[in-house]
């Protein structure tokens, strides 16, 4: 393996949303061109996390950060960081597909635009290639410009995605992005994540293991104490976290999720 360079670096992080603490003394590295996936109970943060990390989470409460969150070097809380370009580098996906109510063609082109000024040829070869790195193309390049939401759920989830590569990221922070698809259109996000991984670095939250061991190559297990905070119990290679795990709290989690 080549030498893993880490894209993201959190470090001592203590979170607050208001005087809430939501993360105590979180310390991980999210390495470039790799796939890690976040894993824990229900309610411990986990979705918190990914936008602790381009800071999405200050379009939800006022918070407070105590430690660093660097990206490739640059601490992302210091006050001189320009928050739209930070939120198209470090883009995220949702659970469930947010599209706009507008035309296939106008949901890609929404944050290239925001960016600036493009000719229609140079937006339309946006358009074309964002779809395409979606694994979509074949199957509504004759709706570009009809609504959106009249493709089906899978297909919204996988325009959502190229809708977020469409700005050229290069991290994508996908939130159980294949909640509420069914078997067949979670196995075609599951491959587009595969054929993203050389391209991109992805974080991934999901509460399904046998998705973890097939797509991720790290994780991280979080785990919330006794006052509902949150810290970052074991964080290592999938293959370790999966059969040698440290703590028995790691294995007991993992073992009662996969059986």
């Amino acid at each position: 393996m080549s030498k893993l360079i880490p894209a993201i670096r959190v470090k001592n992080l203590n979170f607050y949303y208001d005087t809430q603490k939501i993360f105590e003394s979180v310390s991980m590295d999210i390495y470039q061109n790799q796939v890690t996936a976040i894993i824990g109970s229900s309610g411990c943060g986990k979705s918190t996390f990914l936008k602790v990390l381009n800071r999405m989470s200050e379009l939800e409460k006022e918070v407070k950060v105590e430690g660093r969150v660097e990206f490739f070097g640059q601490n992302i809380y210091e006050r001189r960081v320009n928050l739209n370009r930070l939120r198209r580098q470090i883009s995220m996906v949702f659970p469930r597909p947010n599209l706009f109510p507008m035309s296939v063609y106008d949901n890609v082109a929404y944050g290239v635009k925001l960016v600036g000024w493009r000719p229609k040829v140079e937006l339309d070869e946006i358009i074309e290639s964002a779809i395409r790195s979606a694994d979509l193309w074949d199957e509504i390049k004759n709706k570009l410009h009809k609504s959106a939401l009249e493709l089906s759920g899978g297909q919204q989830q996988r325009l959502c995605i190229a809708r977020a590569l469409a700005v050229k990221p290069k991290v994508l922070l996908m939130d159980e992005p294949c909640s509420g698809l069914d078997p067949i259109a979670s196995m075609k996000i599951e491959n587009l994540i595969h054929n993203l991984r050389s391209e991109l670095t992805i974080v991934i939250v999901t509460h399904s293991m046998p998705q973890v061991t097939r797509l991720s190559d790290f994780t991280a297990f979080f785990y919330s104490n006794e006052n509902r905070v949150t810290q970052l119990l074991e964080f290592g290679t999938t293959n370790k976290i999966f059969t040698n795990a440290l703590d028995s709290r790691t294995r007991d989690y993992v073992l009662a999720r996969i059986s």
